[in-house]
């Protein structure tokens, strides 16, 4: 059996996989149905297990010298403010607190706010002149 190769090309797959698991995270929280908390918590928990051994293996290809550029980073990596994508992963990886529906939505709204993805105003807008319409 041969080892897998360690060299840039490597860890930029790894880069590419974590984002994935990210955004397959972010989408289980927001968009999938399940019968109870219980079994959208022990979804995610995969989810993040997964996604911390692929981020292990990297920090490690990282620490041990092998160059990438910061434009290949993940969304989750990277030293800018934290994208709801990251708010959600950091929620999940903790396991003294699990993270609740209600949760990711609020920490979602709060990441948004100020920035294009932010529907908070345009959406009592939409609410006031619903409402004089109907009046």
């Amino acid at each position: 059996m041969s080892a897998i190769p360690q060299d840039k090309y490597q860890l930029k797959i790894l880069h590419e996989e974590i984002d994935l698991f990210d955004r397959k995270l972010a989408h289980l929280l927001r968009y999938e149905e399940f019968a109870c908390d219980a079994d959208r918590d022990a979804a995610a928990k995969r989810l993040a297990s997964k996604r911390e051994l692929l981020a292990r293996a990297a920090r490690q290809m990282a620490h041990d010298g092998i160059e990438f550029n910061a434009s290949q980073l993940p969304r989750s990596f990277r030293a800018e403010p934290e994208t709801p994508a990251a708010v959600i992963v950091a929620a999940v990886a903790e396991d003294e607190k699990p993270i609740t529906p209600r949760k990711a939505s609020r920490a979602r709204v709060r990441a948004a706010a100020g920035t294009s993805l932010d529907f908070q105003k345009g959406l009592q807008e939409y609410k006031k002149k619903k409402s004089s319409k109907a009046s």
